[in-house]
């Protein structure tokens, strides 16, 4: 996300972080290439405008022309202006106690991606110990209540659904009392959406949103279409009464210009981001993290939460003692591998990581070496796998001949486990260090180019 944008922001940022002293000229300069990189990321001109004549004001002040480090003083603006016109601090959904039925109505046009949103947001409430409960009423889409009800017999909530409905008035009030029922503390009503705005639609949502009196009124909207998605929301706020967006596709927007002009011109906060096809990819949004990663600061909080939610802790301090010990083997190597697929996406991981983001893509990762990394660990026995050090050349031929790959291919990926695990005990000895780990962490991916 943000590829473009992140590359040029960090490029005029580059010729003035480093000077001892710096001009207005200096300063007109970087913000006239930022400006550039901000139209050329579709951002609304409003909001460009507004980015430009703020930042300059505020960075020709005596702060920053006179401070001991002008130009991290100038970064700083910049960080915190990117926060402010993002949203600043993040927002919450602002939902009643457990012990209280909340209601949230999901808006959007047919194609944003409603109805999967609904039960992705679902799964994350439930995951944070609510009771949510699905109410199937978009009774234009076809198959949209299908859609909803195998989306929730996947993830583990239950779907309210009419078959043969016309009302959705009506099917919302069936969701409440069955909600009640059963004791639901969130009620996410799936409500219908068309190709385009029309009165129709409007007169339907103002009614089911007078008879439901949501605690939140979320517009789903396609990051891809960028300022069309503005101009829906400000549509949808000015009609029915938007709480906050949630922005789909967020992962495929490489230029970002959705994202950065929602809140200054709707006044609504993006609150999630879709950020995947999985059921769990979906997303609080953090204006400070996106705006750390725009600017190659990284955002190493969202990495270690991320590995949190695939990674058990007790496992996780058996390999921190294995690390420190170097008693790390292939058989932890094969497991680390998975938990990193299950991660998600390369190039989101590599966006987090200081300094990586916009300097490398996830084309400059050899995706095959993983695959042939895995293929090759598998084709070992789980003795093999507990001592390398049994691996001989026999050994190495029927190993290569299992993984489809040479034996010099499984040579070198045992040579590059030795290497790897000596590397982890000293990152293990300098875990409590965090720019020595950060530093490693740099190295390490750097070093994922290319394996053969």
């Amino acid at each position: 996300m943000f590829d473009k944008l992140t590359q040029k922001v960090q490029d005029a940022l580059r010729t003035i972080s480093g000077k001892a002293a710096i001009s207005e000229k200096n300063i007109d300069d970087a913000v006239e290439a930022i400006k550039m990189a901000l139209l050329e990321a579709d951002v609304n001109l409003r909001v460009v405008r507004r980015f430009v004549n703020s930042t300059i004001e505020e960075a020709k002040g005596e702060k920053v022309l006179r401070s001991v480090n002008p130009g991290q003083m100038f970064i700083k603006i910049v960080h915190d202006k990117l926060v402010s016109f993002l949203g600043g601090a993040k927002q919450d959904l602002a939902l009643k106690g457990p012990d209280t039925l909340s209601t949230i109505l999901m808006l959007g046009l047919q194609g944003s991606g409603k109805t999967t949103s609904s039960a992705k947001l679902a799964l994350r409430l439930r995951k944070e110990g609510r009771k949510p409960l699905l109410a199937a009423c978009d009774l234009v889409r076809p198959a949209a209540a299908e859609q909803l009800a195998v989306l929730g017999k996947q993830i583990d909530v239950p779907v309210y659904r009419e078959d043969g409905a016309r009302d959705p008035i009506a099917v919302y009030r069936g969701a409440l009392a069955f909600a009640k029922k059963n004791l639901a503390d969130v009620l996410i009503i799936d409500t219908t959406g068309r190709l385009q705005i029309d009165e129709v639609m409007m007169d339907e949502l103002a009614r089911l949103k007078a008879a439901a009196k949501p605690d939140e009124l979320l517009l789903v909207a396609d990051a891809m279409t960028g300022q069309s998605a503005v101009d829906i929301a400000k549509t949808f706020d000015e009609k029915i009464g938007l709480t906050g967006v949630v922005l789909t596709k967020f992962d495929s927007d490489t230029r970002g210009g959705a994202a950065l002009s929602l809140k200054t011109v709707t006044g609504k906060a993006l609150k999630f981001v879709g950020t995947g096809e999985k059921s769990e990819d979906l997303e609080v949004f953090h204006p400070e993290r996106i705006a750390g990663r725009i600017l190659g600061m990284g955002d190493v909080v969202s990495l270690v939460e991320k590995a949190q939610e695939v990674i058990d802790q007790k496992e996780a301090a058996e390999l921190q003692k294995k690390m420190e010990k170097e008693s790390f083997t292939l058989e932890d190597w094969l497991a680390q591998l998975r938990s990193v697929k299950k991660m998600g996406s390369l190039q989101k991981m590599i966006d987090m990581i200081p300094g990586m983001a916009g300097q490398v893509s996830e084309d400059d990762i050899d995706k095959e070496d993983f695959k042939g990394q895995e293929a090759i660990l598998c084709s070992m026995t789980r003795r093999e796998r507990a001592n390398h050090l049994i691996i001989g050349p026999s050994r190495r031929g029927r190993i290569a001949r299992g993984s489809g790959t040479s034996v010099a291919e499984v040579a070198r990926l045992i040579k590059k486990f030795e290497k790897m695990r000596t590397m982890m005990k000293k990152m293990a000895k300098l875990g409590k260090n965090p720019a020595a780990m950060q530093q490693m962490m740099g190295g390490g991916m750097a070093g994922m180019r290319g394996f053969r």
